[in-house]
């Protein structure tokens, strides 16, 4: 049994696979090299989906910036080293719109209020996520095919085609929505050793009552938001700019699945930069932060162990759970109490 790495990219047109692959992999390689861990990547393969929206990739040999095909954001570098700046105002602004937000939008079961102002948000800012839950495809010669099915399948294939090895699964932005889909709904038998969610949307109101949705139709009144059962592990990093990953905190959106598995949340500095633009939702910013690079090293060593080093691993992992949960436990009761004075 082998250790692989399958990543899928997330929301608008893309270069093309091999380039995005190659980018990709040069990031990772350059957070393990720059975070001294000596170990090589393993076998690696990107769920390439944005052929199915877009027509052409984009181009970096377009010169044109008017053209819908030019890449503005291609790899680099970080031009410099981003310390950590305090951003706990920020947090606490976050926390409280998300909590209004929640409340605004959200019913108990997860069902959404003013879905035509949702819709409206979708449309102006997040387009390729709106055509992901539209009912009906636009794509030619593949009508009775819904464009959510088209990508899933994708994802699905590589999965299956890798099930017999340790899957870790890195997803970015919408690619966490059609990856938590995918391992809810068509996969959930595949064992992921690890998952890694980056930028991710999953904690915004309209995603959650739209996969909620999904599940009232598809799992027969069980539970909803719930880890998918096959994961062992779930990774999720956010940068505190990032207006995509909004709703950083996943482990207050999803429970955990029968394993006791549930979100660790990591807020992380996102430090892509181009030509003195930053973007803290670039996916190579994310796939070279320390915390990232640690967690790929410990999967990629994972290969090396033995059954008694695994073993150990399990027990560790099964009480830093069970600490968690206390803690987490604790927080609500402290929160439950300052509500009540």
């Amino acid at each position: 049994m082998a250790n692989v790495i399958i990543q899928i990219h997330g929301l608008g047109n893309k270069p093309p696979k091999d380039l995005l692959e190659r980018w990709w992999e040069r990031a990772m390689i350059e957070g393990l090299k720059n975070n001294n861990y000596k170990t090589d990547l393993p076998k690696h393969e990107m769920v390439y989906w944005a052929d199915i929206l877009h027509d052409k990739p984009l181009n970096q040999f377009e010169k044109d910036k008017e053209s819908p095909y030019y890449l503005d954001e291609v790899y680099v570098k970080p031009s410099k080293k981003l310390l950590p700046e305090n951003h706990d105002t920020r947090k606490k602004i976050i926390g409280f719109l998300n909590r209004q937000l929640n409340r605004i939008f959200l019913n108990e079961d997860f069902s959404l209020n003013y879905s035509f102002i949702t819709d409206r948000i979708l449309s102006n800012y997040f387009t390729d996520l709106e055509t992901y839950y539209k009912e009906e495809t636009t794509v030619e010669a593949v009508s009775t095919t819904k464009i959510k099915d088209l990508i899933r399948e994708r994802l699905l294939k590589v999965l299956e085609k890798y099930q017999k090895d340790n899957i870790m699964l890195i997803a970015h932005s919408m690619g966490s929505i059609v990856a938590f889909d995918v391992l809810t709904f068509l996969a959930d038998q595949i064992k992921i050793h690890t998952l890694i969610t980056i930028g991710s949307p999953l904690g915004l109101p309209i995603v959650v009552s739209k996969i909620a949705a999904e599940q009232r139709q598809k799992l027969n009144g069980q539970n909803f938001m719930i880890t998918p059962e096959g994961v062992n592990s779930w990774y999720n990093f956010s940068d505190i700019l990032d207006k995509v990953a909004l709703n950083y905190e996943l482990a207050d959106d999803f429970s955990e699945n029968k394993f006791g598995v549930k979100p660790v949340d990591f807020l992380v500095v996102n430090n892509y930069e181009i030509n003195g633009v930053a973007n803290p939702h670039k996916s190579y910013g994310y796939l070279r932060t320390p915390e990232f690079s640690k967690i790929l090293n410990g999967f990629i060593l994972s290969e090396r162990l033995t059954f008694k080093e695994k073993l150990v691993g399990r027990t560790n992992k099964y009480f830093k759970i069970t600490k968690l949960k206390l803690s987490i436990q604790k927080r609500k009761v402290r929160s439950w109490f300052r509500r009540k004075r």
